[in-house]
């Protein structure tokens, strides 16, 4: 029996394999094209609902944006993540352990799961199931270099897996590489600053050496400002505007543009209203977002919705969230 995939999912593979590791297809468009482009999808409610205008922001969902953001974690927590994008189901996970004025330590996980394929023979008979996974690990480590200044870094393991259950055309493949982020953020009276390379590291080798394609390493720099601040002295409010500003390390020039904007209200900002915006060199990112966040004693929940219009499904991304508990 020759197994063949099912017709109507291969565009749906073409998506996962352009997201995994930058095929040939891909190259022949662009001689810059970068392989595991999952790493580029958003992950958290809060990085959502603000353009991912996140490299000025401290909190819980720094191991994903910068690291240097954890080092504002006052409490030792675990954070659960959960969204959809074109290429699958993202799901993920963060664990903090902060350490007072010595620094955060953090252990997270990402899987983007892509779905399965169904293989049939050439009489329509089921023989077995391609899965696809995309994986990343996290180790964080940020802290205060003094009062104004905060570094963090990340150590990434990235593994792309492609696994046959039964019988299949392909019986798989696996691919494994690292890559490190280091980040920085400072703070000037009401102005907060964030810098931070990511991404940088060996290509991921899916099939031979030819083939591997380089990481999408990039360089972020943002910058927020409270406008509140000029308006009133009430100190439960906050309004929040940042822009920031993306670019490929390896290639300079090709820039994505991120706005983000917050209201907060309330003692340690109970309440935040989200909205944000991004221009982007990957288009099917390009559009608005909105979001909520609540906050009660230990608990801490976001929500966010993207409105733009992903030029792979022609629908919008469900809603994103997260949600996490200090102890």
């Amino acid at each position: 029996m020759t197994p063949r995939p099912l017709l109507p999912l291969l565009p749906a593979l073409g998506i996962v394999l352009a997201l995994a590791a930058g095929p040939q297809s891909l190259r022949a468009q662009d001689d810059r094209a970068e392989g595991a482009l999952f790493l580029l999808l958003p992950v958290g409610a809060q990085g959502v609902s603000l353009g991912r205008a996140m490299t000025w922001v401290d909190g819980n969902e720094g191991a994903f944006w910068n690291p240097a953001g954890l080092a504002g974690v006052d409490r030792s927590q675990g954070v659960l993540f959960r969204g959809d994008h074109p290429a699958g189901t993202g799901t993920a996970a963060t664990a903090l352990w902060a350490f007072g004025g010595a620094g955060t330590l953090g252990a997270s996980y990402f899987l983007l799961d892509a779905g399965e394929i169904e293989q049939t023979d050439e009489f329509g008979t089921f023989t077995g199931t391609i899965s696809i996974r995309n994986h990343l690990g996290i180790i964080s480590g940020a802290t205060m270099l003094g009062e104004a200044l905060a570094a963090g870094v990340n150590f990434k393991v990235i593994r792309f897996q492609l696994a046959c259950r039964g019988i299949c055309s392909d019986e798989g493949t696996t691919a494994t590489t690292y890559a490190v982020d280091a980040g920085l953020q400072g703070s000037v009276d009401d102005l907060r600053l964030g810098a931070m390379v990511a991404h940088v590291g060996p290509s991921l080798q899916v099939l031979n050496a030819e083939q591997a394609d380089p990481l999408p390493a990039r360089l972020r720099i943002s910058a927020a400002y409270d406008i509140v601040s000029a308006i009133t002295e009430v100190e439960t409010l906050g309004a929040w505007i940042a822009f920031e500003v993306e670019d490929r390390l390896r290639s300079l020039g090709s820039l994505s543009y991120h706005i983000g904007t917050e209201l907060t209200a309330g003692q340690m900002d109970r309440l935040s209203l989200r909205a944000g915006y991004v221009w982007s060199d990957l288009n099917q990112e390009d559009g608005g977002r909105v979001g909520l966040g609540l906050r009660f004693e230990r608990f801490d929940l976001a929500i966010a919705k993207s409105l733009a219009v992903s030029t792979l499904t022609g629908e919008t991304e469900p809603v994103h969230v997260t949600f996490s508990i200090a102890f």
